[in-house]
């Protein structure tokens, strides 16, 4: 019987029983596909709070200024690569003993602190203490996997190197002055998210799971998305009259139509065979999520307006509200062209999509009807983009094994 070619099997069999240190390796199904742990899901909740945390930081003005939008979305990042830095342990790893459980419970501490600290920041040091819990814990798994094989060495290696400095950087700014404190947070992060790609031949020698690392990558996403419906749905008045049902149910073809087409794309399966170390997909979805949470916040506060009877939206308003759905257009975009160089009708969608977002934020300023030809754009973006999927999944089936 012909073994079944996912991600994990890459390694070879002697090494995928080693790198489980104690026996205990990720967890598979029968056809050898790994799947989140109950421990991995566990890890998400505190993270939803913390997405919450993040987006809570905009508050209700419908014109944020620039800065606040510039933090929001540095404070995002430094919540997402948080967690993926645990994906992607566990994408490799994950022995799932008593020790490595203990582990990762610590770093969820870090990762509730972290959640505690995003309101405070810089003045507060809750944020960077919790952060270094968390990337310390990784950087600890690491050194425990480490003896396990050759192959693991040259993979943490990496990881220890690069992460390891950038958690110097974090230790220090907690004895910098507050002002310089942002400075060296993002001297740090430069550092951590350039390491998988400095280190990229090394890593790329390993390749992440094929099935796992999107599976977890789509779970973060769809807690995004969750993230930017609560939005939405705590904008609607209690007992809200008929006109705010419906301008509620419009705002919420966006998003709807934004899980289409990411579910969509994600069940295809058309990068399966082209992840190798995951550097190019999941950074994609830094600014693929950023760009969703923002939306979420967006859509809050044209409902928000709406109830006030607003007679127009503010400027920084559309242009937040259009800027998040191009910048998703073309992470979308970016990510199918991991898989192949897009077609010239798949270009056009794109153009589509980008195009009418942007002139009707741009030149729309009542909320229902911007709300109703955004809604129109969108799904029709969702409609075509869907069906190009379907007709690529079906073209891309023979060649699976």
């Amino acid at each position: 019987m012909r073994r079944v070619r996912t991600g994990a099997p890459h390694v070879p069999d002697w090494l995928a029983r080693r790198i489980g240190l104690g026996g205990l390796g990720p967890r598979v199904d029968e056809a050898g596909h790994r799947h989140a742990t109950w421990l991995e899901l566990f890890l998400d909740v505190v993270f939803v709070y913390a997405l919450a945390a993040v987006t809570a930081r905009l508050g209700t003005d419908p014109s944020p200024s620039p800065t606040a939008v510039l933090a929001v979305i540095g404070l995002f990042v430094v919540i997402q690569w948080a967690w993926l830095g645990q994906v992607y342990y566990d994408t490799r790893f994950d022995p799932d003993d008593s020790v490595h459980r203990l582990l990762v419970l610590v770093a969820l501490v870090g990762a509730g602190a972290m959640t505690l600290g995003v309101d405070e920041v810089p003045e507060s040091v809750l944020l960077p203490v919790g952060y270094l819990i968390v990337r310390g814990v990784l950087l600890l798994l690491y050194l425990r996997a480490r003896p396990t094989s050759s192959m693991a060495r040259a993979v943490t290696t990496v990881y220890l190197i690069g992460f390891g400095s950038g958690w110097l950087i974090w230790l220090g700014s907690l004895a910098a002055p507050t002002k310089l404190r942002p400075v060296l947070w993002i001297v740090g992060m430069t550092i951590e998210l350039s390491t998988p790609w400095v280190g990229v031949r090394r890593l790329n020698r390993w390749p992440v799971d094929n099935r796992h690392l999107p599976e977890r990558i789509g779970q973060f996403t769809i807690i995004i998305l969750g993230s930017a419906l609560a939005s939405l749905l705590f904008a609607v008045p209690d007992h809200p009259p008929p006109h705010m049902i419906l301008t509620a149910a419009l705002a919420f073809l966006i998003p709807a139509a934004v899980w289409w087409v990411y579910t969509t794309f994600v069940t295809t399966r058309l990068l399966q065979r082209r992840l190798r170390g995951g550097q190019a997909y999941s950074y994609l979805h830094i600014p693929l999520g950023g760009a969703l949470l923002l939306l979420g916040w967006a859509l809050g506060q044209v409902v928000r307006l709406v109830d006030a009877n607003a007679n127009g939206l503010p400027l920084e308003l559309r242009l937040l509200l259009g800027a998040s759905m191009v910048i998703w257009t073309l992470c979308g975009l970016a990510l199918y062209w991991l898989w192949n160089r897009p077609s010239t009708a798949r270009l056009a969608i794109a153009v589509y999509g980008v195009v009418s977002v942007s002139l009707i934020t741009v030149t729309v300023h009542r909320p229902r009807l911007l709300l109703s030809l955004l809604s129109l754009a969108i799904v029709g973006y969702a409609v075509l983009v869907s069906r190009r999927l379907a007709r690529a999944s079906e073209a891309n089936q023979p060649s699976e094994e």
